[in-house]
């Protein structure tokens, strides 16, 4: 499901639970990313399901995944979906179009 800057903006307001996404490679995720935000490319969809960056006791936990554009965003969405995850949606856009939307400043990843 692609979810839209209000969409983001009222999940991230609200929602507490949610879980944010980047999709971006490590690399880019290291270097910045909107604050709380987890690092998982697409090749690490499978292996954060063990190491705790998803949320394994409740599938239905919602997800929005960013990265550098939209076609990465919706791959690592459509690969979590494909994971049993049923409350997953991908943002229509950059990592840089939510920083500039939201107002935030991207953050060193773990600050």
């Amino acid at each position: 499901m692609q979810i839209e800057l209000d969409g983001v903006r009222y999940v991230r307001d609200g929602d507490r639970t949610a879980v944010f996404v980047d999709a971006r490679p490590g690399q880019d995720f290291a270097g910045a990313t909107l604050s709380g935000s987890r690092s998982i490319p697409l090749e690490d969809v499978s292996a954060a399901k063990d190491d705790g960056r998803l949320p394994m006791e409740d599938h239905n936990t919602r997800i929005v995944v960013f990265g550098s554009d939209t076609e990465q965003a919706r791959a690592v969405a459509t690969a979590l979906a494909k994971n049993a995850f049923h409350n997953v949606a991908f943002f229509d856009g950059s990592l840089e179009d939510l920083v500039a939307e939201l107002g935030e400043t991207k953050v060193v990843a773990g600050h």
